[in-house]
Parts: C-alpha cells; sequence; structure tokens
C-alpha cells in the first residue's frame, strides 16, 4: 500500500456514545478535538428510552453530532414497559438531528430470551419500514435470526450492521440486502482473522468506521476507554487491511455514512 499523509481527511464516527456519563467532564472539548482531527461527524446511538432526549439535546449543543432513537437488546428487561408507543416512538424520531432507528437487534450471549428480544426487534423493522428510515443492529451470536428478519422486513432504506463480525458469506449477503458493514477496532486484532478477512473481500463502498466508545478498544489500548478520537486509527488500519490509501477510505466511508443517515 502506498504511504500517504491523513491530513485534511474527513471522517465520520457512524458509533459512538459519546453521551454515556464517562464523557461527562469531557463531552464539549473531546468534540472540540473531534473536529480538529477532521471527525466532522458523529452518530449517538439510542439505547433506551429515557437516554433520547439527553442525547437530542447534545445534536443541537454540537454541531455534526446526530442520533438515533432505539432500545438495546441489553436494556430490554428495564425498559420493555417504558417503549413508547409506536405513534409516541415515531414522533421521537422527527427531529432533524434523529436519523435512523436503533441500535437494537438480537444477542444470544444475554440472559434475556430470544423469544423475548425478537418482538421488541421486529417493532424497530416495522417503525423503520413505515417511517423510511435505516435501522442500526447490533447482532451477536444471531446472524441466522437477523438475516431471516431483514428477508421478511425487506428495508427500503437498509441499514449497518454494528461491528460486524462475520464470515465472507454473510458480508455479503447483508451488503446485497442493502446493509453496510460497521467496521471498529476489531480489525486492528490479528487474532481477528475471520473478521479481518471478511472485511478485506468487500468493496470499501460497502463499509462505515466507527469506534462504538467507550467500548471496543483498539489493539494496544486494551483496558482503556475508547475515544472517538481513535478513529483515524481505525481508517488506517482499514486502508492497510484493504490496500487502498488512507484518503479513499475517508472519502468513501464518509460518503457511505452521509448518504446512509441523508445527509
Amino acid at each position: 500500500m502506498k504511504k500517504s499523509s491523513s491530513k485534511n481527511i474527513v471522517l465520520f464516527d457512524s458509533h459512538c456514545h459519546l453521551d454515556f456519563d464517562v464523557f461527562s467532564s469531557s463531552r464539549k472539548y473531546l468534540w472540540q478535538q473531534c473536529l480538529a482531527a477532521g471527525i466532522q461527524n458523529l452518530l449517538i446511538p439510542g439505547v433506551k428510552p429515557e437516554q433520547w432526549p439527553a442525547a437530542l439535546k447534545m445534536t443541537e449543543a454540537y454541531d455534526g453530532v446526530l442520533m438515533s432513537c432505539g432500545l438495546h437488546p441489553w436494556f430490554i428487561e428495564d425498559n420493555i414497559g417504558a417503549l413508547p408507543a409506536d405513534v409516541e416512538w415515531s414522533s421521537s424520531l422527527a427531529p432533524a438531528h434523529c436519523v435512523a432507528v436503533g441500535e437494537c437487534g438480537l444477542d444470544a450471549a444475554i440472559a434475556i430470551p430470544l423469544s423475548k428480544q425478537i418482538p421488541i426487534f421486529e417493532r424497530h423493522l416495522a417503525i423503520a419500514k413505515q417511517l423510511g428510515m435505516p435501522v442500526i443492529i447490533h447482532v451477536r451470536h444471531t446472524h441466522n435470526e437477523t438475516v431471516r428478519l431483514l428477508k421478511k422486513y425487506r428495508l427500503e432504506k437498509g441499514g449497518v450492521i454494528h461491528g460486524f463480525t462475520g464470515s465472507q458469506q454473510l458480508a455479503a449477503e447483508y451488503w446485497r440486502m442493502g446493509f453496510y458493514l460497521g467496521v471498529g477496532g476489531s480489525i486492528t486484532y490479528s487474532r481477528a482473522s475471520k473478521t479481518r478477512e471478511a472485511i478485506r473481500s468487500m468493496p470499501v463502498e460497502s463499509l462505515l468506521l466507527e469506534t462504538d466508545a467507550p467500548d471496543m478498544p483498539l489493539s494496544g489500548y486494551q483496558g482503556e476507554n475508547n475515544s472517538p478520537l481513535k478513529l483515524p486509527l481505525i481508517a488506517h488500519a482499514l486502508a492497510e487491511l484493504t490496500g487502498v490509501s488512507i484518503e479513499e477510505v475517508a472519502r468513501v466511508t464518509t460518503q457511505n455514512s452521509r448518504h446512509l443517515f441523508g445527509l
């Protein structure tokens, strides 16, 4: 791969929990640092209804920050009764800075049975279909179930498979269905050979960059809180993995995110 400078590149962090308490004391300065580093947009995924209003305030306070509304499978048990009726939920998706449904999905590694998770996931998919919005999807050991439901709903706007870890075949199938693959810190681990090979096999046009900060730290930063400021490192790792220049990785992945979220 041709060595090149990363100066003046523009990046989009398509999945970052900037609203989490760990960023409370540094959030304003952190976003200023992000802008200085070329990270012009960042999306805060919705994880539970009580969090949506605070995330919305952040989108109004920080130019370039966006949000989505959703109920993460990890929080279903405590929030299933708090999920608004569909008509009220739809109105929460109306603000200009709210650009997607989710984070939602299925997780077979938690105690909540899939029988409880699937109806909630389907509500997200139905609302996204009704409103013509993209979906941010969490998938953990549930690719078969997720693919089945996505084929059932056939969302016009597609979405993104957050933190994709899967085979080349799965990557290609999601892309055929209109879903981008979220690429984060996992590709910086040499042991993640299956994921690395799957991402390497896909066109850059199918990929979004994400940090999932403060989670999903990069290799060499284990035990530390992740930061959106690590996004350029992920971009460089993707460029190295695919043999595409850093400028092209930045240009195409940012264009992909802006297209998906209607900017």
